[in-house]
């Protein structure tokens, strides 16, 4: 049934503006590329909390791009900012696979989707799952067909907690390379650490480790040296020599994690100064436990403290060269004057939700990936899928799935969407 304000013959922007006269939207047209033929930026207005509806607002920004108002719609589930949605060029896997509309929403308190005053107590999964609702009831005014949510790493927790809240807002989610955490050091993944790859490799890698960390003093003007050249400062970890160590002890979950570096290209003892902290900047990224990068990623740290859980380093093997005195944690990101404790409640009913309850989702998974270890274990209860890549890193997508995979993905999606 249509909009009560449409007529059938409407254009694509005449049923914004229709929109726009009950609904609190700005919208405007951009360029678009290939696969689509318009894309629209929407600005909606949305409940800082929306218990309180009539309270505080914010903008939340939403990319629309259409290829036909009587075709399906991917809902991207963004879980960070949504710059690279406005990328003229950039179309989601699912859209051509299904022949589909595509809809990104940008996370709420990542800028510009984001409050002058940041009130973190409204930044909670549920609250962004509400976001995702009233974005999906005002556009289901103008797209009529099926929906599948999606998203990628946060992006797929944010889909997977959006379906528990909201199990008929879609007809199928996809979620990729999405971790389940119940800890702000879940163990699962040190443990997958230590055997993921080939024992040499995981031998490489630490004596790598070793070498940085012993020598920690010969090596750390090399890294303050690069840290300045790139814009990086350490204050909030509480200095240099401490975010040294920090990165040392990150280098194995990026390693793994995206998979671009050869065993064989990860330095030896010996190895120049300046290569060795290139390499580390190289795999594990110098910006990581910097203020700069904290301060990009602060919502995703603070959610991550509060209720969507992370990982943690396992110190033990260094402990006789580093100055931490316990597994360190991620709880100093945490904004200024800001303090939570992490509660497992969500994700713990997401997980019985998923094995026991929901139906049509599918996820994704690498297997080199250290976030697949704390992936979803269905009960094939029900109908949900689990596709593991063999080898796969945080890249995994179903077109980059084996082929014998691939095919079984995309025939099971199209039977869910094709559901009477």
């Amino acid at each position: 049934m249509l909009f009560a304000g449409f007529v059938p013959a409407q254009t694509l922007q005449q049923r914004l503006e229709t929109l726009a006269k009950t609904w609190p939207i700005t919208f405007h047209k951009v360029e678009v590329d290939s696969f689509f033929t318009q894309k629209y930026v929407i600005e909606l207005k949305q409940p800082l909390d929306h218990n309180n509806p009539k309270g505080k607002t914010f903008t939340q920004r939403i990319i629309l791009c259409n290829i036909g108002i009587d075709k399906p719609v991917v809902f991207v589930t963004d879980g960070y900012w949504a710059d690279y949605a406005k990328n003229p060029k950039y179309v989601n896997e699912l859209c051509p696979i299904l022949d589909a509309n595509q809809v990104v929403l940008e996370h709420r308190f990542f800028a510009p989707s984001a409050p002058d005053t940041l009130e973190w107590k409204y930044l909670t999964a549920k609250q962004a799952a509400e976001d995702d609702h009233r974005v999906a009831q005002l556009l289901k005014n103008i797209y009529h067909g099926k929906w599948v949510a999606t998203g990628i790493s946060k992006g797929g927790q944010t889909a997977m907690i959006y379906r528990y809240f909201y199990p008929e807002d879609v007809t199928a989610s996809v979620c990729y390379v999405a971790p389940l955490n119940f800890s702000i050091t879940d163990r699962r993944i040190n443990m997958f650490l230590d055997s993921d790859g080939t024992k040499q490799c995981r031998e490489r890698i630490f004596n790598y480790q070793k070498e940085l960390i012993s020598h920690r003093t010969k090596y750390l003007p090399y890294f303050d040296s690069l840290a300045k050249k790139l814009g990086y400062t350490y204050h909030k970890i509480g200095g240099d020599d401490r975010a040294l160590q920090m990165m040392i002890f990150e280098y194995p979950f990026a390693f793994h994690q995206w998979g671009k570096t050869p065993c064989d290209s990860v330095p030896l003892p010996g190895t120049s100064p300046e290569k060795m902290i290139s390499n580390l900047n190289k795999v594990a990224d110098l910006s990581w436990v910097s203020d700069q990068g904290i301060k990009k990623f602060e919502p995703f740290f603070y959610e991550a403290m509060h209720e969507e859980g992370m990982y943690g380093y396992d110190i033990t093997p260094f402990k006789e060269w580093t100055s931490f005195k316990k597994n360190p944690n991620f709880m100093f990101t945490l904004p200024k004057g800001v303090h939570v404790t992490f509660d497992p409640t969500l994700m713990e009913k997401v997980d019985c939700f998923v094995r026991h309850k929901a139906h049509n989702m599918m996820f994704l998974v690498g297997g080199s990936d250290p976030w697949g270890s704390t992936s979803v274990n269905l009960t094939y209860q029900n109908n949900c899928v689990k596709f593991v890549k063999p080898g796969g890193s945080h890249f995994t997508r179903i077109n980059n799935l084996p082929e014998k995979q691939k095919k079984e993905a995309i025939s099971i999606l199209k039977s869910w969407m094709q559901e009477k």
